[in-house]
């Protein structure tokens, strides 16, 4: 950065800051003001004298990832955004919370330059670190430290370690000894509701200790700059384990009037408290959004400091990886090798897998191709077809372990995936019961809003589970999966499908949910390139041409739609057959292309084992179960709930009649 700046000048930088953070929300009439003010001594030091980035260059591959687990704060990053030259303006902290601004309420990765994860929902943003730490560890240890050798820093506050989450992510993240990872607690003893003792007496040190984390305990250092940045290089230097460094901080600080207050967890600034806050700190009082021009040289100058740093990175990533290139840019891109396609398996008349077997023969066939492949799951590898035959797992000493164990963690595994994905070099996948989709739910949501490229794979995805009953039977899952945005939701047919399928996840660029089942399902009687095509386009038709009616599935029951379109033309019914394994992709084709599928006018019955609730939009009936299973052996519960092929007969049968 050249001459180092005079403590007068850091310390207006920070003031700059808290000025930003009144500001910004109290035009907005909205946002979260105190968090940001107490923490503008520490992201100053993270972002001046610590953290290792290029703000010329925010796509770097080896620089340090941030993520403000407390989103509600992104003011904060906002400023710091501004101030070190990523390309946001004064006018974006302006227009903080509006429409169309690169400021939304909460960091939204994608949508604004140097946000590196979608943080908001407490919890979310921790588990995404430690994600980011084993795809960080599993980097280096495949191309050395000459091309991947960096942290990741997390400011987390007293909601992300209430969550339940928090528990699950660090117990993972201590056990596989992920050194590369440095939280910052802002331990500042405040809640919406009043102080943090209202709900909570954990020890956190204790209990980070007992994970296994390095603990460093600062105690009222939250203005104290030199000792800030001790404590961060401190638990960088760690390398056998993650560390949380806690810091005693004071909400609102320097404010009269606000310090220490409750409500200024929220919007708790009038003018004229900004006015006397303003004054406390010497900053002109009656202006908004003042920034001087030496201070925002000083963090202009800090946002350069990196690019010396990152031209001797490609430099010497050049040379490492002249012969490695394709690998790499694979790696980076979550994609496969040219022509790793060619290894999926077909299925042919005779072969009747489940599609969690299938799946897990494609897993395998992609091992050579994809080779950012990570992958695993929750207890439940060999069950959900995650496995990776032959490959090393992840542990503290197998730090290039490309089989991840996540134990019972379906909260975390989530989020991880989410936060791997989001730190790029790999191609994150794991798996459990569709019935515990449900866990994961929020760090799904997030990673179709991020468009964060990772492949959910769930499993045993219908009452057709059988024995395990109701609480382990699906119903309601697919249906709730497809309303979330920007989530391609796949339940193939068979496993020619289920090798289309992933193709698509791997050849696209977002998450990807792979819905499979636990029994067999025989080949359909098209040939695997059309299968692939089906999929490809999210529905095609397996039989019939010219029809009276339209029987549609999905996954196992198209076997059950075309034995019941047997019945039907045994009494002289033209009937078509048609695969959905894919709405979402089938919904952005053009009209005329759904319509040679699916025909206007022609009387159509789906088919699937779950929910009807929104089949309406391409059936005139539904046979489908809206009640919770039961326990017996899954034919039993199929055949009870109304499953068949003489059922679906029969329901056509009376649309036809019009009874």
């Amino acid at each position: 950065m050249g001459t180092d700046p005079t403590p007068e000048l850091e310390r207006l930088g920070i003031d700059v800051i808290r000025g930003l953070a009144m500001d910004a929300p109290h035009r907005a009439k909205s946002g979260h003001q105190g968090t940001a003010m107490a923490l503008a001594p520490l992201a100053h030091v993270l972002w001046t004298r610590v953290m290792r980035y290029d703000a010329g260059a925010p796509h770097w591959a080896d620089r340090d990832r941030f993520v403000l687990s407390c989103g509600h704060a992104s003011i904060l990053q906002y400023a710091m955004l501004y101030l070190t030259g990523y390309g946001l303006e004064l006018s974006d902290l302006e227009a903080f919370r509006q429409w169309g601004s690169l400021t939304p309420g909460h960091p939204e990765r994608g949508h604004t330059v140097g946000i590196e994860v979608t943080t908001g929902p407490l919890g979310q943003g921790f588990a995404n670190g430690v994600g980011m730490a084993v795809a960080e560890q599993h980097l280096r240890s495949r191309f050395g430290p000459d091309v991947c050798d960096h942290h990741v820093w997390a400011f987390v506050s007293d909601g992300d370690l209430e969550e339940g989450i928090s528990h699950e992510a660090a117990s993972l993240a201590g056990h596989l000894g992920l050194g590369r990872l440095v939280y910052v607690y802002d331990d500042n003893h405040v809640s919406i509701d009043g102080p943090t003792e209202l709900a909570l007496s954990d020890d956190a040190a204790a209990r980070f200790r007992a994970y296994g984390w390095h603990v460093l305990e600062l105690g009222e250092a939250g203005e104290d700059l030199d000792t800030l940045e001790d404590g961060l290089r401190s638990a960088a230097a760690v390398e056998d384990r993650p560390s949380l460094v806690i810091v005693r901080t004071h909400i609102a600080t320097p404010s009269p009037d606000h310090t220490d207050d409750p409500a200024a967890h929220g919007l708790a600034f009038s003018e004229d408290d900004i006015r006397r806050t303003k004054e406390a700190m010497g900053l002109p009082p009656e202006e908004s959004f003042h920034v001087p021009a030496e201070v925002l040289a000083m963090y202009r100058a800090a946002g350069r400091r990196g690019a010396v740093q990152r031209e001797d990175w490609e430099q010497r990533s050049r040379v490492v990886l002249a012969d490695r290139a394709a690998e790499w840019e694979a790696s980076l891109g979550a994609t496969g090798l040219p022509g790793w396609s060619d290894a999926l398996p077909t299925f042919g008349p005779g072969d009747a897998p489940a599609t969690r077997v299938a799946s897990q023969a494609c897993v395998t066939a992609m091992m050579g191709g994809v080779p950012g492949l990570l992958a695993g799951a929750a207890d439940l590898t060999g069950n959900t077809g995650t496995e990776l035959p032959g490959r090393p797992v992840l542990a503290a000493d197998v730090p290039e372990g490309e089989q991840i164990h996540f134990g019972i963690r379906e909260h975390a595994m989530g989020a991880l995936l989410v936060g791997a994905a989001d730190h790029g070099g790999v191609f994150p996948v794991a798996g459990t019961f569709l019935v515990f989709s449900d866990y994961m739910r929020g760090a799904v949501r997030l990673a179709a809003l991020s468009r964060s490229k990772c492949v959910f794979v769930w499993t045993h995805d219908s009452v057709g589970v059988g024995e395990d009953g109701p609480t382990h039977q699906p119903v309601e899952h697919v249906m709730s999966l497809r309303l979330i945005p920007q989530l391609p939701v796949i339940r193939p047919a068979d496993g020619n499908e289920t090798a289309a399928a992933w193709r698509v996840a791997v050849e696209g660029d977002g998450p990807v949910a792979l819905v499979l089942s636990r029994q067999g399902t025989p080949t359909l009687p098209v040939a695997p390139e059309v299968a692939h095509r089906g999929v490809e386009f999210g529905g095609y038709v397996v039989r019939g041409d010219d029809c009276d009616v339209v029987l549609v599935g999905t996954g196992t029951e198209v076997a059950v739609a075309l034995a019941a379109a047997d019945l039907l033309e045994a009494d002289g019914h033209r009937v078509r057959v048609v695969s959905l394994p894919c709405w979402e992709r089938f919904e952005a084709q053009d009209p005329a292309g759904r319509d040679a599928v699916l025909p206007p006018g022609v009387p159509t019955v789906s088919v699937e084992a779950g929910a009807t609730l929104g089949w309406d939009r391409y059936a005139d009936a539904s046979v489908g179960i809206d009640r919770f299973g039961a326990s017996a052996p899954g034919g039993t519960v199929m055949r009870e709930l109304g499953i068949t092929p003489e059922h679906v007969a029969e329901v056509a049968e009376r649309l036809l009649s019009g009874s």
